[in-house]
């Protein structure tokens, strides 16, 4: 396989690393159409009214939205030599449209398994306040430089 200055190699990847973050900014247009096309129509995500009824400070972004930049995150991350084998997150804050939400990730172990080059990392998302609202973590599979 040729290299492909764009690709991130096993070989180049350190434990330790960060990998370029994501930045997003949901707009409340962007939540109703989420809210569309994954079928969450619960209303903390688009009426402000309910969302304070229920104790929020207003609407907030859906946890499943949040999970799909991390994805994008490792996507981005990976592509297109790489591809993500395993990936989940947990939601333990708020987010709220028109506030940067921040997607990070740090690699915290590289192995080979079975000849293949396997990269985990904690990844998150950061509200504007810099607090962690979707812990998660992920194995990715990355192409080397050099055929083993």
């Amino acid at each position: 396989m040729p290299l492909n200055s764009d690709q991130v190699y096993f070989d180049d990847i350190h434990e330790g690393e960060e990998i370029p973050a994501l930045r997003k900014a949901c707009t409340t247009q962007q939540l109703v159409m989420w809210a569309g096309a994954s079928g969450d129509f619960y209303q903390i995500h688009y009426d402000p009214d309910f969302a304070r009824v229920t104790g929020l400070d207003g609407i907030i972004v859906h946890g499943e939205l949040k999970n799909a930049f991390l994805g994008q995150l490792l996507h981005d991350w990976v592509a297109p030599g790489g591809f993500v084998r395993r990936f989940g997150c947990q939601y333990r804050g708020m987010d709220y449209p028109n506030q940067d939400i921040l997607c990070r990730g740090v690699v915290t172990r590289k192995y080979e398994e079975d000849g293949r080059a396997l990269v985990d990392l904690d990844v998150w998302t950061e509200n504007a306040g810099g607090k962690k609202t979707t812990p998660g973590t992920a194995t990715v599979l990355l192409p080397r430089r050099e055929a083993p």
